[in-house]
């Protein structure tokens, strides 16, 4: 089968088109998946633990037909045939770029999706939807644009939560159609000066970071008293300011966990039309250089997808 491989010692991307596949035999609790499509994360030829296996594959999000299935299903089975969606979990298992791939039952869950979920409803002091009232918090979310902003802020909306996004000026309406109550072209506003021009109401519960540096450590000056920082880009704590912090304020780093109950209520949201998928391009397996490009350009628009059939 072709696979999209990082090769030894300097993990060199290249494509080998004769690559092993994955068998059940090879893995009896795990599900053989004939990959129709993969989702790269910007940011992940970076990770250290994709580096563990013999022959590193990068691509963590897929979608794909079950060719074989584990003889026993835990609670949420899915038989031969059927089509699923997910990303493979832990990340020091080989990724998906490949024709044929391996994944366990408990990790079919997306990257961006579940790390926006986990880092609003479990990180970062709010309440899912359809659960509770969320009619007087704030949230900024920056980078609003990519792959886990995109997310955060059309989660957020359905929660009730007032959302502050950040984006560029190309990206300001198709961000403000996904939810978000105000959005700041952060080529035009410099966020600490916008907050303090009204400290009291521009204050956030949370701001969900999805870039890190210089915005992780303005970050900080703007949430509010007993507030959190989540941060999704770098640890936070090493950012934060000598001064201008409020009393309270807390700093998150999460590396996101797979909860196929979570996931369930997503994709209820997406069956019901409330959230969408947001793709910036689409490249062939052989185009991957360049998809590459365009993710670590730091522009695209959603996800950049790999398309393997």
């Amino acid at each position: 089968m072709r696979a999209l491989i990082r090769a030894k010692p300097d993990y060199t991307l290249s494509l080998d088109p004769s690559h092993p596949e994955p068998t059940i035999a090879g893995s009896p609790d795990c599900y053989i998946i004939q990959t129709k499509a993969v989702a790269l994360t910007r940011g992940e030829l970076t990770w250290p633990e994709p580096l563990e296996p013999d022959t590193p594959i990068p691509g963590y999000d897929f979608a794909g037909v079950i060719i074989s299935a584990p003889t026993t299903c835990g609670e949420k089975g899915f038989e031969t045939g059927s089509e699923v969606y997910g990303f493979t979990f832990p990340f020091s298992r080989q990724g998906n770029a490949r024709d044929v791939t391996v994944a366990e039952e408990a990790a079919s869950v997306p990257l961006s999706a579940l790390t926006a979920w986990q880092g609003l409803f479990i990180h970062g002091g709010m309440s899912p939807p359809n659960t509770s009232s969320n009619a007087t918090k704030r949230v900024l979310v920056t980078a609003a644009s990519g792959g886990v902003g995109i997310w955060a802020v059309q989660l957020a909306h359905q929660a009730g939560i007032e959302v502050v996004a950040t984006c560029g000026s190309s990206n300001v309406a198709i961000v403000s159609d996904l939810g978000a109550d105000m959005v700041l072209d952060y080529t035009k506003t410099d966020l600490v000066d916008w907050v303090n021009e009204d400290c009291e109401k521009r204050r956030f519960d949370t701001v969900l970071d999805c870039i890190g540096g210089q915005t992780l450590t303005d970050a900080w000056r703007l949430v509010k008293t007993n507030g959190t920082v989540v941060s999704v880009a770098e640890p936070p704590n090493s950012k934060r300011p000598l001064a201008g912090v409020a009393e309270g304020v807390q700093g998150v780093w999460f590396i996101v966990e797979a909860d196929h109950r979570q996931l369930d209520r997503i994709t209820d949201l997406i069956e019901r039309g409330k959230c969408r998928c947001k793709v910036d391009r689409v490249y062939a397996l052989e185009e991957w250089k360049e998809a590459f490009d365009r993710l670590e350009s730091g522009h695209a628009r959603g996800k950049i997808v790999l398309r393997m059939s």
